[in-house]
């Protein structure tokens, strides 16, 4: 019997507008959300705003658009996300391709809709700011890079079995929602622009949301 999504959960997983984690980790981690914490981008300012210490401050503005300021953390972000949202987006049309549960392709479907949406927000403010939409591969190095799936672990996807392609998905999805809820919490610790951090605030709500029903999904 199909299970569809509650029109009160789809609000919140379209409130937006490393590939590495293991399942039971964000499915059992206590104290910390949705999602627990892992090596990379941001992991020391989570960690630290997690056990109740000061939350970092925001950078220094290093330019203004409309007579508001932005900081380069505003443009990490955002430069960060847009390649991010696009490989998301690639996952989902394989799935269109594939046989997989109503469920399972609405709330893909969904999923790309809205991140194609975000990514043109995000993409238009960086052509305000007079910033590429994306960075070079090593500019972010220093922040762990940036989180996502290797071509290696996208093609294994694309020739998994029928049997086995569904979950391979949802593994991948939680892993790439998780690292976006991770940096947009870094973004709304140290970013400046109050455009940037609430659209941050409103992906880490929206990628929790996401998690909490891929996993329901991944143990039906």
């Amino acid at each position: 019997m199909r299970s569809a999504v509650p029109a009160v959960v789809l609000g919140v997983l379209l409130l937006s507008g490393c590939g590495a984690h293991d399942v039971q980790e964000l499915r059992g981690a206590s104290g910390q959300g949705a999602h627990g914490g892992h090596g990379g981008h941001g992991e020391r300012d989570v960690a630290a705003v997690g056990r109740g210490m000061p939350s970092p401050s925001p950078e220094p503005p290093v330019g203004t658009a409309a007579g508001v300021a932005f900081n380069a953390q505003d443009v990490m972000f955002l430069q960060m996300m847009v390649p991010h949202n696009a490989q998301v987006v690639g996952l989902v049309r394989l799935v269109r391709e594939r046989e997989v549960r109503p469920e399972v392709r609405e709330l893909a479907e969904a999923i790309g809709v809205t991140q194609e949406r975000e990514s043109a927000s995000m993409s238009a403010l960086l052509a305000g700011w007079g910033q590429p939409a994306t960075a070079q591969d090593d500019e972010h190095a220093a922040h762990g890079g940036m989180p996502g799936v290797s071509e290696e672990e996208i093609e294994a996807l694309t020739a998994a079995p029928a049997a086995e392609f569904e979950r391979r998905f949802l593994d991948m999805m939680i892993a790439q929602q998780d690292d976006a809820s991770q940096m947009a919490r870094v973004e709304v610790a140290t970013g400046l622009h109050s455009q940037v951090t609430e659209m941050a605030g409103r992906v880490d709500v929206s990628r929790g949301a996401q998690i909490a029903r891929m996993l329901v999904l991944r143990d039906r």
